[in-house]
């Protein structure tokens, strides 16, 4: 059984405010749970501005370790960009699957690989109960599941496989920032290689960021 999973937290760097998932069970997305809960830190305004979660919501809410025993069992555990995900319940030691980067290995010419975008431009239609929006944990855990659904119909993937590709760097195709953002790197690669030989040098990159223009500047 595949456990679509999904955290809200005070920061990027902060502790969980709201842990959500839904099973999904021979094909079809099932048994949701969410739960809000206390942090250990205050809510950052920037966090708020995206999830809506306030200070006077959590305010009695249970501790992470009170709830999580609940989200414990299953085969495998699905988030969209997993290592963040992962790395806010530690509890979990079963493996990960990432949709986000089995998204980009699927779709590499998108744009964006977000669970909205992909929502929209992929065309998916998530039954979500109503009350919910995006950025809360439990609606994102719908179009996770929906999104994850869709590409293993496309791609036939196996479980092994899904797991190999969430455990390897992926390939980006667009710079998201400085001053080349929106260009894809194979372009980037051809009219600039200095700027991508620059960046290899700063010590701040993602292992997806580094692995990409090592393979353009490689090419």
């Amino acid at each position: 059984m595949l456990r679509v999973i999904d955290t809200e937290t005070t920061s990027l760097e902060g502790g969980v405010v709201e842990i959500a998932s839904v099973d999904i069970v021979n094909g079809v997305i099932c048994n949701p749970m969410s739960d809000l809960v206390k942090p250990p830190e205050p809510i950052s305004f920037e966090a708020m501005a995206i999830h809506h979660i306030t200070e006077d919501m959590v305010e009695n809410a249970p501790l992470i370790s009170d709830v999580i025993d609940r989200y414990l069992g299953a085969d495998a555990y699905v988030a969209h960009n997993a290592k963040f995900d992962r790395s806010k319940l530690p509890q979990i030691d079963a493996p990960w699957i990432c949709t986000q980067k089995l998204a980009r290995k699927l779709f590499p010419a998108h744009s964006s690989h977000s669970n909205q975008y992909l929502r929209y431009s992929l065309g998916l239609k998530p039954a979500v109960p109503e009350g919910l929006y995006a950025h809360r944990a439990l609606y994102d855990c719908y179009v996770t599941a929906e999104l994850l659904i869709y590409m293993g119909s496309l791609a036939k993937w196996t479980m092994r496989q899904m797991r190999e590709i969430s455990n390897a760097p992926s390939l980006l195709h667009t710079m998201r920032f400085g001053k080349h953002k929106g260009k894809s790197f194979d372009e980037i690669a051809v009219i600039d290689p200095q700027y991508l030989r620059w960046l290899l040098s700063t010590s701040d990159l993602d292992e997806d960021l580094q692995f990409t223009i090592r393979h353009w500047l490689g090419a």
